[in-house]
């Protein structure tokens, strides 16, 4: 009997598969998602990692239409989101002073919205690929990938983090990134869930490349070598400026004696530390205070960076702009030091409105034009110089971006990030945040000093370790040396493209490998 093709579409990809009911189908996926969270710093169960995609990959195997696959990946994303960043709340509700019940509706959109990335991927998971543990990872590591550029990013609750301080697997990430831990933990999931089906043939690929890790973790390669030259001693001040004052014009003056104070026993220190805006107003505007400052670095011979807003009057042109260009800034002043970065990755309606003019649509937000944004620093920026070294710098969440870091990284002998997490009080979002500046030190071979307002200030060392760590919401200062380590990992190298060019492979693969398959059995039919 020869079968229509609608016939045939139907046996393929059945409507109505056997299996859970929808309803409970898309529980299981929405909780599979929002227990990741704890897989992540500061829980850090890891097996979290493990379990939670492999919850996703089990409910998709089954025979099922396009729809039902793409609303179980979105289940699964909701609840990855809305819990995984639920930290946002705290911005938006406490220093946003939006009304709590609109805040949750807030971040129950922005979760529908990012778990639009898991939906994707369940669908082209159910329709396009063959349906096995390489191409899973593979769509998985797309993703995750996508998040980092697409709608200028939001790059944030990565599998490969769970496994930040778990070296027998984080040993790949100074060898291919974040992503290729990714890529293996989640093949790895999927892989054993196949094992559970009595398929154990899947486990071999990953067995492989765990046998690789943990062989790197015992040899442990020097991908970097210290410079040879002393180590320097830094100290990082933790302002702990409460978030509800920071901007208050009355309070900048504060401000400036607040960190004036805490520094008055640190010069003589080879490297002064203040966080991102810690001088809360342009330079033009504190002139008098940063010569003061400067006169004292000189005097004894300290090199003082700071997190300032910088504004370029010289780059001012009154018939094309209405004010001058203004950037968040990193700026390196003092004995022995030069240079200035500027932030090149902003936060959408935090430090820059997008889409200004089509927003004027929306009641709430017309006018939004109006309202002066920070601009964007260039991609090809060349480091700080301070004490006869470069130093690579990072604003904020920008260290979230592994290949902006890693930009910054080329040619410096250490990296520092400056940030301001008040606005998420005691929530996770800090401590996520830190465990990426973690990874972000393991796969470039570089030590970060990190100083932070209210927290968590720390210096890493080269290996992602924390060497020293201040606690949070306290006003003091950190201590501690740093080295300097000349050399490039080979993802400081060769960046995202080798685990890039290997998804982009399977999942070629893969699809051929599917058409193939369907159409055998419509010859067959």
């Amino acid at each position: 009997m020869r079968l229509s093709s609608v016939d045939l579409q139907k046996r393929l990809n059945p409507d109505k598969p056997k299996g859970m009911p929808m309803l409970m189908t898309l529980l299981i996926a929405l909780l599979a998602g929002a227990v990741f969270l704890f897989a992540l710093a500061p829980y850090g169960i890891w097996p979290l990692a493990l379990l939670s995609p492999a919850i996703l990959y089990a409910l998709l195997m089954p025979q099922m239409s396009g729809k039902r696959a793409f609303l179980i990946g979105q289940a699964y994303g909701t609840g990855l989101w809305c819990v995984g960043a639920f930290w946002l709340y705290t911005s938006i509700h406490v220093y946003g002073a939006t009304p709590a019940w609109l805040a949750l509706i807030m971040i129950a959109l922005m979760g529908l919205g990012m778990g639009l990335f898991h939906g994707f991927l369940a669908l082209i998971f159910n329709r396009m690929v063959g349906k096995q543990p390489l191409s899973f990872a593979a769509l998985w590591i797309l993703q995750e990938w996508m998040k980092t550029w697409l709608f200028t990013g939001f790059p944030w609750l990565f599998v490969g983090y769970a496994f930040t301080e778990q070296y027998w697997l984080s040993s790949l990430a100074p060898v291919a990134g974040v992503f290729a831990i990714s890529f293996v933990a989640v093949l790895l999931a999927a892989s054993v869930v196949e094992l559970l089906r009595r398929r154990g043939g899947y486990m071999v690929v990953p067995i492989v490349l765990l046998v690789i890790s943990t062989s790197l973790w015992l040899i442990n390669p020097q991908w970097t070598k210290e410079k040879g030259t002393p180590d320097l001693s830094v100290s990082l001040i933790q302002g702990n400026i409460p978030q509800d004052l920071k901007w208050l014009t009355e309070y900048q003056v504060e401000t400036l004696n607040i960190y004036a104070q805490l520094t008055s026993t640190e010069w003589g220190r080879d490297i002064i530390l203040w966080p991102e805006s810690s001088i809360p107003m342009f330079q033009t505007d504190a002139v008098g205070f940063i010569n003061e400052m400067v006169k004292m670095a000189k005097e004894t011979d300290t090199t003082w960076v700071t997190g300032i807003p910088y504004k370029d009057d010289a780059a001012f042109d009154e018939t094309r702009d209405e004010y001058p260009p203004f950037y968040n800034s990193v700026i390196a002043l003092g004995a022995d030091a030069e240079g200035l970065y500027k932030k090149q990755r902003l936060v959408p309606f935090g430090e820059y409105i997008p889409l200004e003019g089509l927003l004027d649509i929306l009641p709430d937000l017309a006018g939004s034009q109006d309202i002066m944004s920070y601009s964007r620093g260039s991609d090809t920026q060349s480091p700080l110089r301070v004490r006869g070294h470069n130093l690579g710098a990072a604003v904020c969440y920008e260290v979230a971006y592994p290949d902006t870091t890693r930009r910054n990284a080329v040619d410096t002998d250490f990296l520092l990030t400056i940030s301001n997490d008040a606005w998420f009080g005691k929530s996770a979002g800090p401590l996520q945040h830190l465990q990426m500046v973690q990874m972000r030190a393991l796969e470039n071979g570089r030590w970060f000093m990190r100083a932070t307002n209210t927290g968590v200030t720390a210096i890493i060392d080269h290996k992602g370790h924390i060497v020293e760590r201040a606690p949070q919401f306290e006003r003091m200062v950190l201590r501690g040396d740093i080295q300097a380590r000349e050399g490039q990992t080979p993802f400081t190298r060769f960046g995202n493209y080798p685990i890039l060019f290997t998804i982009a492979l399977l999942l070629l693969l893969s699809y051929l490998g599917r058409r193939s398959r369907t159409r055998v059995k419509l010859g067959r039919s």
